[in-house]
């Protein structure tokens, strides 16, 4: 079992404690060049950092720098993450990716390309009907030099995000509370919650939480029920790689040189934004999913207890 296999390195509870506060460390490192940057530009500009909101101060770097900048912070916590799970967990890589013995990355490939073009799809289906609500923001040379920095940079991104929820919590968590469903939870939530800071709930309102929350019980779901990572891997990837390459806005996290760019004034999330991703989309790719890799035993997987192999004498 995915879970179990935090058993085959050290797993007491101050461990992930610590490992939890040096992975936030990495990270908080990982922030230093973009907020010197941001620093800099400021006072070139003769502006006030003390003034500016979050998306003022985005707005003073150049599109793609800024975009490299704020997921390199990303970048170093994988890393940190990594050392952690070696040095204080002594886990090898597979063994917190995967309960299989190699990493199967035709999982990845699977999910990666199948979300990529649900989601493009939704894009130019709403770009057809409503067009007046979109500009053509294409550009050769800014979007191939984003092209670069989003294929290398957003895998890492979201591959934080995954190891450390799916991954690194929900092992600790399950390992030393002995069952599935409360790393289920309190990942999922978590992980939604830290979404609150993102310009999209300013704008669409607090009800996007549940979205997010929501993702992250359909990504918590898959990796207990396939028993790894990959598929939560390439599901996110797909998911925040195709978004910064197809469209952007002023009001959302990601400010590209993207295909498209959104100039409608944003409104309140409804029923479409919110409950058809999560009550009809997600569900039929768990659907389509189960049935291409065979899952079963549903009750064990999300709600058994998580037990400690025996070892061999």
């Amino acid at each position: 079992m995915y879970i179990s296999q935090a058993f085959k390195g050290l797993h007491e509870w101050w461990r992930y404690l610590i490992g939890l506060s040096l992975i936030v460390l990495a990270v908080i490192i990982g922030q230093i060049p973009f907020t010197a940057a941001v620093m800099a530009k400021a006072y070139f500009n003769g502006d006030s950092l003390f003034n500016m909101n979050e998306q003022k101060m985005m707005s003073l770097l150049e599109s793609n720098l800024n975009l490299f900048l704020m997921l390199l912070s990303f970048a170093v916590g994988l890393a940190g993450l990594l050392l952690v799970t070696k040095y204080l967990h002594k886990l090898s890589f597979i063994q917190i990716t995967t309960s299989r013995k190699k990493i199967d990355w035709n999982r990845f490939w699977f999910i990666f390309f199948l979300w990529g073009i649900i989601s493009s799809s939704f894009v130019l289906i709403e770009y057809y009907n409503t067009p007046e609500n979109y500009v053509v923001n294409f550009k050769w040379i800014p979007f191939l030099i984003l092209c670069i920095v989003a294929i290398i940079m957003v895998p890492l991104q979201t591959s934080f995000e995954e190891y450390l929820f799916r991954g690194y919590l929900m092992q600790g968590i399950g390992v030393v509370l002995k069952n599935k469903w409360a790393p289920l939870i309190l990942t999922s939530v978590v992980f939604g919650s830290l979404h609150y800071a993102n310009p999209e709930v300013d704008q669409l309102g607090d009800i996007m939480l549940i979205y997010y929350i929501g993702t992250g019980f359909f990504l918590g779901i898959m990796t207990l029920m396939d028993e790894g990572l990959e598929l939560s891997l390439g599901f996110h990837a797909a998911n925040n790689l195709f978004t910064a390459l197809l469209v952007t806005a002023d009001w959302t996290a990601f400010q590209t040189h993207s295909i498209f760019k959104d100039i409608s004034e944003p409104e309140a999330a409804g029923f479409t934004d919110i409950f058809v991703p999560l009550v009809i989309v997600f569900p039929i790719i768990l659907l389509i999913l189960s049935k291409k890799y065979k899952w079963a035993n549903w009750k064990d997987k999300l709600f058994g207890k998580v037990l400690e192999p025996q070892k061999e004498n």
